[in-house]
């Protein structure tokens, strides 16, 4: 199954909440996020989110969306230089076959216009996640213990930077 990665805009709310629910679903670990309080977010909501942050996603032929990404920058005037990759996740019959890494990709062509460095934070137990990071180039900093306390167990969260500028 092949794909192509491009931007989504404002008028893919309807695609992003479908991937993205199914993320928080299946994956409450891997974001801090939960899918009972996306659920709660309007259509305008999401649409001024799509707008405001860089969304990217591996569409296949078909149109479904296989795959999303998001960039966010710092918006604090020290902190100019820096920015976040948010919300991966790849559905699985997507995974293996390089989508991922594509996503991942695209983001960091798209960040080295606007940032010298970009952050992330992964599960310490995520070893699929951890491979396809250090493969892009990125390298834990830090961890950051009890990030999150999912279905009764505490999650680890190492934190992770690709530097552009070097």
């Amino acid at each position: 199954m092949t794909q192509a990665i491009r931007r989504l805009t404002g008028d893919d709310v309807g695609a992003y909440r479908a991937i993205r629910h199914e993320a928080l679903v299946n994956h409450p670990e891997a974001f801090a996020s939960t899918a009972a309080n996306f659920a709660k977010r309007s259509d305008g909501q999401l649409k001024e989110l799509l707008d405001s942050l860089a969304f990217f996603a591996a569409e296949t032929t078909s149109g479904e969306l296989a795959g999303i990404v998001a960039f966010m920058r710092n918006d604090g005037e020290k902190e100019l230089h820096r920015g976040w990759m948010v919300q991966v996740y790849v559905r699985p019959q997507m995974r293996g076959t390089g989508c991922a890494l594509a996503l991942v990709e695209r983001l960091l062509d798209h960040a080295r216009h606007h940032v010298i460095q970009v952050h992330l934070g992964v599960a310490t137990h995520n070893e699929p996640a951890l491979r396809l990071y250090r493969k892009a180039g990125f390298e834990i900093y830090g961890t950051e213990p009890r990030y999150l306390f999912v279905n009764g167990r505490f999650i680890d969260e190492h934190l992770m930077v690709r530097f552009l500028d070097r």
